[in-house]
């Protein structure tokens, strides 16, 4: 599925201005993906949570936003993954829990999703900190694909998604698939890949963003959606996960304490209790 899936989109970027040919590659396009999905769906487990893949963002060159250079962002969503995969481990002991990274290491983005469908995951969680020019926005973001309608919510997907540019052939890898979160193509694209989902992420989207301030304190800005590298390739519920800003000192505060980051993988953790009970 994955080299038709290419093909078909090579052909969408070169036929861009043909609105109905672009239509009609979109059709063919949605029976691939439904049938990909058809095929995965007794073996990833649609009404259980089996096995989890845990996203630690950025990592080794890439060291993501920077807080006041009191900490970096791949610290602190290392340690909260770190100590939300103990929780899981220690207490849901049906659960698989998988790790994008364990360590301060550079990993591709289309490697993180690609984890995850390789595994037959049920859930992918990608967690990140939020950064802005301004020291006064303040609290959690909890994104599951979608496109761009809000200029915070392009300004958030604009950042994650630079981490591409660590990766030396970013540009040539059809791993991406001409990802475009503002061509009108990726419009069509992403209604028919994320539709199969959309529903689980923002279920489980909206059980972080309730569960997560009464641990950590940190308000709730609440659900959104925008165009993330990491999300776009993955074949399950998948969720990022902004833990709050590193550019504002009561967030960061938190967020670069033990005790903050064990809050906040109770948080998420809660929220994936929560998930679990309802998928039994």
């Amino acid at each position: 599925m994955n080299e038709a899936k290419l093909r078909i989109m090579k052909r969408i970027r070169e036929k861009g201005k043909n609105n109905l040919f672009i239509f009609s590659l979109a059709l063919l396009f949605n029976v691939l993906v439904l049938t990909s999905f058809s095929n995965q769906i007794p073996h990833s487990g649609v009404d259980e949570l089996k096995t989890i893949v845990l996203d630690a963002g950025h990592g080794g060159k890439d060291p993501g936003c920077n807080g006041a250079d009191e900490i970096w962002e791949k610290e602190v969503t290392l340690k909260v993954v770190k100590k939300l995969g103990k929780l899981i481990e220690d207490s849901l002991t049906d659960v698989r829990v998988l790790y994008t990274r364990k360590t301060d290491v550079f990993i591709n983005l289309w490697e993180r999703p690609k984890l995850a469908n390789k595994n037959n995951a049920d859930l992918f969680v990608s967690i990140h900190c939020n950064s802005n020019n301004s020291t006064s926005p303040n609290g959690s973001e909890t994104y599951f694909m979608g496109l761009h309608k809000k200029d915070g919510n392009i300004d958030v997907a604009k950042r994650e998604n630079e981490a591409v540019k660590f990766e030396e052939d970013y540009k040539s890898n059809e791993e991406y698939g001409g990802f475009d979160p503002n061509s009108p193509e990726s419009e069509i694209i992403f209604t028919l890949v994320q539709n199969a989902h959309m529903s689980e992420s923002s279920k489980f989207s909206s059980l972080v963003e309730k569960k997560s301030p009464s641990f950590t304190k940190i308000r709730s800005r609440g659900v959104k959606q925008a165009g993330f590298l990491v999300l776009w390739q993955a074949s399950m519920p998948s969720v990022l996960v902004e833990l709050g800003f590193l550019t504002n000192k009561e967030d960061r505060k938190i967020l670069k304490s033990d005790s903050g980051q064990n809050n906040a993988a109770r948080g998420i953790f809660s929220a994936i209790c929560d998930y679990k009970k309802n998928k039994s």
